[in-house]
């Protein structure tokens, strides 16, 4: 009853061409959630087991079911998001970044399984992205805060893996890598460089690159070989 009564209220004629718009938007997000919602009741359970009690498990769990009935939908490529928050550890920064690790962690690995379980393990990759990193120096609430280069972790049976990619930092404080005084470590490779290898993969062409990274030029390599 509840979603007759939104439906009727999407479907009102009230005049206003952007209330109109943002109607149809949220009708057709209703109807592309039956959509899904019927497909994937259609195929049998992941025998993969994720971790419970685990958001970021819970999101990855849903992207590999989406994954197993792509058939249904007839793309050939598709690009999900799935998001762990709470890193911006500025006190008690070792409990909760243990916590968090372990959850990145698990969750991860379980979503790998069922790329396996489903064959397309090869044709699968997933990576991390990061908005800032966190300061060599700790803070006086046993924290840390907002620095610049980081690492980030890519998964997939495409991937060349057991390696690190590019030139790990000096640890230092005001050392050679160091932005300032705090351990903000000055970036080896660039998230441009980073964003062209994936999208390498994905089958953009040398000549896209180019348009979709307009600043990939000022770097000595459009591909970093890890994929």
């Amino acid at each position: 009853m509840r979603q007759a009564m939104a439906q009727s209220f999407l479907g009102f004629a009230s005049g206003l061409n952007l209330v109109q718009a943002a109607n149809t938007i949220s009708q057709n997000a209703a109807r592309y959630a039956s959509v899904l919602t019927q497909a994937v009741s259609s195929m049998a359970p992941l025998a993969t087991v994720f971790p419970a009690n685990n958001p970021f498990a819970m999101q990855l769990q849903q992207i590999a079911q989406l994954m197993q009935v792509r058939s249904s939908f007839g793309v050939n490529r598709q690009i999900f998001f799935a998001g762990a928050g709470n890193f911006d550890t500025h006190a008690d920064q070792s409990a909760q970044q243990s916590l968090l690790l372990a959850q990145v962690s698990s969750a991860m690995s379980a979503f790998y399984q069922a790329t396996q379980e489903l064959g397309i393990a090869n044709e699968v990759t997933t990576f991390t992205m990061s908005d800032f990193s966190r300061t060599f120096q700790a803070n006086s609430n046993n924290g840390s805060d907002h620095g610049w280069g980081s690492h980030h972790i890519v998964l997939g049976g495409a991937v060349r893996g057991a390696k690190l990619y590019g030139t790990y930092p000096t640890l230092a404080l005001g050392g050679p890598d160091d932005f300032d005084v705090n351990g903000r470590w000055i970036p080896s490779t660039s998230t441009v460089q980073y964003a062209a290898t994936l999208a390498s993969w994905f089958g953009v062409s040398a000549a896209q690159l180019k348009t979709i990274f307009p600043s990939l030029g000022a770097f000595s390599s459009a591909n970093l070989g890890f994929v």
